[in-house]
């Protein structure tokens, strides 16, 4: 086990004091989109900002509107009726900018990265219609490279007076779990990127459909049909996906008062050089609130791939396959994720401090969290585990201030991250 030495450490402390002190900029003016257009503050529906509160939740429910069927706002009258049209294009931007300490394993030194920025998006969302809008960000930056689209698409409310929203377009198959783009920290919630052999099929974007209803009282159900290959170029033939099937998910989750109980299942195949793989995704998630100031989310998962290398027969016993099990193609993955948010003055306070845990485990080496692993041999991991923990102090309710630590316990490596994130 690599434990710096005494030197080392008071050299990596120093540092992170460093980075802490660079890390904090001056106020930056300005409101996001959906707070200009209604003159509200953007506490209305984050708390803190970039998370969700209830009202929040119902805003996005609603097609971003603060209640189904309202008058229209900041909209121009052209004197048709069946033509809304917003008075400006609604845009938002938000940044992200980090400075980064990493200590190096089994070397001693530590490696600092100047991540400014670390995300550019621009963002815009709005009503269509009575019952139609738009959400979308397009990523201008993203570790330093041009991402495009992800979350993209339309959605139509109480179809057919239903009682069910649909939703079309690109979005991240994790959403009605725990939303990836809305935690406070700079540790991902990584079992929702877990990537197995070759399939392309994760927890996280994809292209396809997502509707959703309210079957009675505080209970919500989540069903997805999606390609199961991520946001990845179409084919010389114009098509996104490579199979003749879909991949289908389902979430329901009920409010219990003392807790939120959630259940997730995802089943697909995929297709490659005429061999198949089944996807099989299946695991509980729980908030529950301890007090009005502290949250506790946690979920697991389990993945089970048929054949994720797409062999034909079990020769290679180092990772791909082993010839000792009963199905020596099949591999299982599994997904650990507990999370602690504490607001000491509550939603409308300054400082919010975060714990998060990460572990994915699979009895092989076979899966991908796309963290650099692919640089190493065989490129696959086995293991992740990570603990952090942050704060967060609100220099403004739309800048937040972060500094987190955090602990690889698999290569036995830490790493402090301080910066600014901002949204305007």
């Amino acid at each position: 086990m690599y434990a710096p030495s005494v030197p080392n450490r008071i050299r990596f402390l120093l540092l992170s004091l460093l980075l802490l002190v660079l890390g904090l900029p001056t106020q930056v003016a300005g409101i996001p989109a959906f707070a200009r257009k209604y003159k509200v503050t953007c506490a209305l529906c984050h708390a803190p900002f970039p998370r969700l509160n209830a009202f929040g939740e119902e805003f996005a429910g609603n097609g971003f509107a603060l209640v189904r069927g309202e008058r229209p706002v900041d909209t121009l009258w052209v004197g048709d009726d069946m033509l809304r049209l917003q008075r400006d294009i609604p845009l938002a931007i938000r940044m992200d900018a980090y400075i980064m300490g990493l200590s190096e394993s089994g070397e001693g030194g530590v490696q600092s990265d100047l991540q400014t920025p670390w995300g550019i998006k621009l963002l815009s969302g709005g009503q269509i219609t009575d019952d139609i809008s738009y959400y979308m960000y397009f990523y201008m930056s993203e570790r330093g490279e041009l991402a495009g689209l992800e979350d993209a698409y339309l959605q139509f409310n109480d179809v057919a007076g239903s009682g069910v929203d649909l939703i079309a377009g690109q979005f991240q198959v994790s959403d009605p779990m725990f939303k990836r783009e809305l935690r406070l920290e700079y540790e991902d919630y990584q079992g929702y990127r877990v990537r197995v052999g070759d399939v392309r099929a994760d927890l996280t974007y994809d292209r396809g459909l997502m509707a959703m209803t309210s079957p009675w009282t505080n209970g919500d159900l989540v069903v997805q049909v999606v390609n199961g290959r991520g946001l990845s170029e179409a084919t010389s033939f114009r098509t996104y996906d490579q199979d003749s099937w879909k991949n289908v998910a389902a979430h329901f989750s009920q409010d219990l008062g003392f807790a939120r109980l959630g259940a997730f299942g995802y089943a697909g195949k995929e297709k490659s050089e005429g061999l198949e793989s089944t996807i099989r995704v299946i695991g509980p998630d729980l908030t529950v609130p301890l007090g009005p100031r502290l949250e506790l989310n946690a979920q697991y998962l389990y993945r089970r791939d048929g054949n994720p290398f797409f062999l034909t027969t079990c020769t290679d016993a180092a990772f791909r396959c082993d010839t000792g099990a009963d199905d020596p193609l099949a591999t299982e993955v599994d997904s650990y994720l507990g999370e602690l948010v504490w607001s000491p003055r509550g939603a409308m306070g300054r400082w919010f401090f975060t714990a998060l845990y990460n572990r994915v485990e699979s009895d092989r080496t076979v899966f991908r969290l796309r963290l650099g692993e692919e640089d190493g041999s065989p490129g696959y991991l086995d293991a992740y585990e990570t603990i952090s923990v942050g704060a967060h102090y609100f220099q403004a309710r739309n800048v937040r201030l972060t500094a987190e630590v955090a602990w690889d316990r698999i290569v036995e490596r830490a790493r402090f991250t301080t910066g600014v994130v901002t949204a305007f």
